[in-house]
């Protein structure tokens, strides 16, 4: 794609931005959805039902890379980091596959429970995230209410969808609380936007809760399967590959709110992932699949905040088990780990005499397994705050944070000689060390916030290429990434905006590893720009465009698209007065039908149209 038609392509899609506005849709969902934390146009995507991760693929702070559908099999990246530096936090609990980062948002849960998601970087990722170098996308379990919803839609390439939505809660009390229920089932089918690219998933979620003004217990079973494929999905080598994945994730949450911020969460679950692996998915199979893997992961954790006199203490612990079973990935020297996480910080605040705040906590986190050494980390930030009624910034502050991390078993314990997928046994503790310096502020309507910052990351896992080399390799890398990002907003009764921009820039040293190209850490964008807009434009009508636009670093295995790329997202939606909650819609994903590989050498799918009917009761 020529910079000149990028260009032209960009300002085709911020000016109708710019004339239609931004809004929230309430997918499938119960309308609760706190709009001033979601900040992109359309949660629901075109070619399947809503998975948690249906939301970030616009989100201006996430760099959503994906495989066929990215409810299929996408790889999340947040500041510039690699997938497996990403991690997922459900509540108290800190989610997790042992066998790959590709597997990390695997999350069988229906967005129809969960508040919209908070991307925790920095000091706060050090904080409450957990084996997660670069940030962690955190969600909270939506208190629920009595009603429903129906979806149905149909579209390009076959396909059709199906959503349905129940809960109900009681009118009796509980020692102050109230007992509900919900369950949710999701389905749906394609033929794909390429040959090889067809789908076929489902869903299913029951959930009890027990609910009050400062307390809410959860109780969560889920399973989700998933069948797809897609050309060249892990490999450049021009193979018709497949996944068949099956997902179980049974979870109890309990959340209380003291006041004053203070509270205490705790929760534990059960994970467990079938993977199906393959290569070439017409080839004849034997009564064994070579690549078959299942993983199990058993874990509870907890988070604290308490006010005792001048000084807030927080602190949170991750216990966490896991085990892996595998017909290949059987060359490391282990296939269960243990693994504990405990962090202290005190703030505290003082009050100056110009009305600022002064705020200022630090602390410790420790890491360790039963497999590696483990590892005490520091964290601090200073912040200044101050009320801005006639705008400008409202808070300034400074920090640095340390995480560490360990590789998953599919660098561990695939065979180092030999295979598509070729592993090192001994690959250590992981360490990213962030430097940052941000502010926030309102301007003539515009609420913004922004951060420049620098990560170093040592003996980080790499996926490299090697010129003659039919496979791909787990290198450590020393990574410097420095990098810049800004979100703003504006809401007005017709029309909402938000903006991003992220720019990175990095430095890698694989010591003596000979490496050709990167499939993840030098897969990045140099400069990337969203904009999300919704215009209520009245008479039951609402329009809602997401929009991102990317200069992505040059990458040796990239074949098509080159690496300038505008993608955008468009819905059109009707509510007749007459049918209170009946809604029409009418989707188009990559509108502009780019060809950009958002992972070198995996085809970009094409644009899609579906058009569907939803009905919230």
């Amino acid at each position: 794609m020529s910079t000149k038609r990028a260009i032209a392509q960009s300002l085709a899609g911020l000016l109708l931005g710019v004339s239609v506005g931004l809004s929230q849709p309430a997918p499938l969902l119960l309308p609760q959805l706190s709009v001033d934390a979601v900040r992109v146009a359309n949660e629901d995507p075109v070619g399947t039902f809503a998975m948690p991760v249906s939301a970030l693929r616009f989100e201006p702070l996430v760099d959503v890379q994906s495989r066929n559908l990215a409810e299929g099999q996408a790889d999340v990246a947040i500041r510039g980091g690699v997938f497996e530096q990403s991690g997922f936090r459900l509540g108290a609990l800190s989610l997790y596959d042992p066998q790959t980062g590709h597997y990390f948002a695997e999350i069988p849960v229906s967005p129809a429970l969960l508040g919209p998601p908070k991307i925790l970087t920095g000091y706060e990722n050090a904080a409450r995230g957990w084996n997660a170098g670069a940030g962690t996308i955190a969600y909270r379990w939506r208190p629920l209410r009595t009603g429903g919803a129906v979806a149905l839609s149909v579209g390009d390439d076959r396909s059709s969808r199906a959503e349905f939505y129940q809960a109900h809660r009681s009118d009796h009390s509980i020692g102050g609380r109230t007992l509900g229920a919900d369950a949710a089932f999701s389905f749906s089918e394609s033929d794909g936007s390429v040959v090889g690219g067809d789908h076929r998933f489902q869903r299913v979620n029951l959930r009890a809760q027990l609910a009050g003004d400062r307390g809410q217990t959860d109780l969560f079973a889920g399973y989700q399967t998933k069948f797809f494929g897609w050309p060249n999905l892990y490999t450049p080598f021009n193979s018709f590959e497949s996944e068949n994945l099956q997902t179980v994730l049974i979870a109890a949450n309990h959340r209380e709110d003291w006041g004053q911020g203070d509270f205490f969460e705790i929760g534990g679950y059960y994970r467990r992932n079938k993977d199906d692996y393959a290569f070439n998915r017409y080839a004849p199979v034997g009564p064994v699949h070579p690549f078959q893997h299942t993983t199990w992961v058993y874990s509870i954790g907890g988070d604290l905040r308490r006010t005792a006199g001048e000084l807030v203490w927080t602190g949170s612990a991750v216990a966490l088990t896991d085990e892996l079973r595998s017909t290949s990935l059987t060359a490391g020297r282990y296939r269960e780990r243990s693994h504990v996480k405990f962090s202290l910080a005190p703030e505290r605040t003082w009050t100056l005499r110009d009305g600022r705040r002064l705020t200022a906590r630090a602390g410790l986190t420790y890491d360790d397994t039963n497999r590696d050494d483990s590892a005490v980390s520091p964290l601090a930030e200073l912040a200044l705050e101050r009320a801005a009624p006639s705008g400008g910034i409202t808070r300034v502050h400074v920090g640095f944070a340390s995480v560490t991390q360990t590789a998953t078993y599919t660098a561990l314990n695939s065979a180092a000689g030999a295979g598509l997928f070729r592993g090192n046994p001994n690959l250590g503790r992981q360490t990213a060390r962030t430097l940052e310096l941000g502010a926030a502020g309102t301007w003539d309507g515009w609420t913004a916030r922004a951060a420049v910052f620098h990560r170093d990351d040592d003996q980080l896992v790499d996926w490299t290429y090697r010129r003659g080399v039919t496979a791909r390799t787990a290198n450590p890398v020393d990574l410097s990434t420095s990098g810049f990002e800004v979100v703003a907003r504006r809401a007005t009764q017709r029309v909402d905006f938000v903006f991003g921009y992220t720019w990175f820039s990095k430095d890698a040293d694989y010591g003596a590893a000979t490496v050709d190209a990167s499939f993840y850490a030098l897969n990045y964008p140099l400069h990337r720009v969203t904009l999300a807009a919704t215009a209520r434009l009245g008479g039951g009508w609402e329009v809602r465009l997401d929009n991102e636009a990317r200069l992505q670093a040059d990458n040796a295995l990239r074949r098509r698209g080159g690496d300038e790329a505008v993608i955008s997202a468009l819905g059109v939606y009707y509510s007749p007065k007459r049918v209170r909650g009946l809604k029409c819609s009418v989707q188009v994903d990559n509108l502009w039908d780019e060809n950009f590989e958002e992972v070198p050498a995996v085809p970009a799918g094409r644009r899609q149209l579906s058009a569907g009917l939803s009905y919230v009761y």
